[in-house]
C-alpha cells in the first residue's frame, strides 16, 4: 500500500477521515439510538458513514506503521502507536449497533416480531457504547500523535533572554 501522496507521508493526509467521520458516526448513532423519529430518517445515513469511517481505520493504522518505520523511535510513538491499534474494535461495536438497528427498521417494517423491540433497544445501546467509546479513543489517540510529533519543537515562547517573541 502507499506510504505518500504526492510526496508527503500518507499517514497525516489519511488519518483526516479518522478524525472527520468517527465523530460524525458517534454523533449520528448516537442521535439514531435514542430518537426514533431519527431513526426512521437517517439511520441509513448514519451506517454509510460509519461503514466509510470503519474503513479508514484500518488505512490510517497501515499508513502509521509504514510512517513508523521512517521516524525516530520514542516511547510518546510507541504510546500513539498501541493506542491506535485499539480503535478498530470500538469503530467496529459503533458499526455493529447501528447495522443492527437499520436491520431491524428494515425487517419490522416486513413483519411483527416479538423479541423486535428487545433487539432494537440492545442495538441502541451497543450502538451508544460504541459511539462513546471510539469517540473518546479518536481524541485520547489524536493527542497522543501530536504530542509523538511536536515534543520538544515548541518548547517556550520565551527566548534566553526572557523576551516574548
Amino acid at each position: 500500500m502507499f506510504s505518500t501522496i504526492m510526496g508527503l507521508p500518507a499517514h497525516p493526509l489519511v488519518i483526516h477521515a479518522v478524525v472527520v467521520l468517527i465523530p460524525l458516526a458517534a454523533l449520528g448513532a448516537i442521535v439514531v439510538a435514542v430518537w426514533p423519529a431519527a431513526r426512521e430518517r437517517y439511520a441509513s445515513l448514519a451506517l454509510g458513514v460509519a461503514t466509510v469511517a470503519l474503513l479508514s481505520v484500518p488505512l490510517a493504522t497501515h499508513t502509521g506503521e509504514l510512517l513508523e518505520e521512517h521516524v525516530k523511535r520514542t516511547a510518546l510513538v510507541e504510546r500513539h502507536t498501541e493506542m491506535a491499534d485499539g480503535l478498530l474494535p470500538f469503530a467496529g461495536l459503533l458499526w455493529l449497533g447501528l447495522a443492527v438497528l437499520v436491520f431491524m427498521r428494515w425487517y419490522s417494517a416486513r413483519r411483527t416480531v416479538q423479541w423486535g423491540r428487545y433487539l432494537t433497544v440492545a442495538a441502541a445501546v451497543v450502538a451508544v457504547v460504541g459511539a462513546v467509546a471510539s469517540g473518546v479513543q479518536v481524541v485520547r489517540i489524536g493527542h497522543s500523535g501530536a504530542s509523538a510529533a511536536w515534543h520538544g519543537v515548541a518548547t517556550s515562547s520565551e527566548d534566553s533572554a526572557g523576551r516574548h517573541h
